[in-house]
């Protein structure tokens, strides 16, 4: 039986201990905002394992005992970590498959710098998007920086027309004139 905590919650699994924690968390848990890398570990599977941001698919539930995981939603679940905020204020994302990874990796480098350089950003993150948003990826990060030093204050989520309630659910539900709106 692995015992950890995931999300601020202490959980156990009855498991193979050398299944990938990965699969856990999405598969037991059904904490899907984790993606599985399908072998390529192109970062999009990063948690935090006691602060610091590891491949989830490279960790074996034997490995994360008694340790403390936090996933995507469990990083803020109305999107006001400063890294959310400002992934969004950028624009920073495309598809969005490797975003939770992303934002991951880069909550625990502006834990560690709240001040990083390019270099320092790019060196934290080595998550692949196959979108190309570096560029703004590295300002979203340094801007997130400021956030946290409480030299910039962002309001960036919920996106228009999602109420906090609404964004804060695991599965939004979407309902006729919700977040369907057009202008003119």
């Amino acid at each position: 039986m692995s015992r950890m905590t995931v999300n601020d919650r202490p959980v156990q699994f009855d498991l193979d201990p050398e299944m990938p924690l990965v699969h856990a968390l999405r598969d037991a848990m059904n904490l899907t905002g984790t993606k599985a890398c399908g072998g390529d570990c192109v970062g999009a599977c990063m948690v935090l394992v006691d602060g610091a941001a590891l491949r989830s698919c490279r960790i074996t539930l034997a490995e994360a005992e008694g340790r403390f995981i936090t996933t995507i939603e469990g990083l803020s679940r109305d999107r006001s970590h400063p890294v959310q905020q400002a992934m969004v204020a950028e624009q920073a994302i495309q598809c969005g498959y490797c975003t939770p990874g992303i934002v991951i990796a880069a909550a625990a480098l502006i834990q560690r710098n709240s001040s990083p350089s390019e270099a320092e950003i790019v060196e934290a993150i080595p998550n692949m998007c196959r979108c190309g948003v570096y560029p703004r990826l590295v300002r979203a990060v340094q801007r997130a920086g400021r956030v946290q030093q409480r030299r910039e204050n962002i309001s960036a989520a919920p996106p228009p027309g999602i109420s906090t309630e609404d964004a804060a659910r695991a599965v939004p539900a979407l309902r006729p004139g919700r977040g369907m709106e057009t202008s003119d």
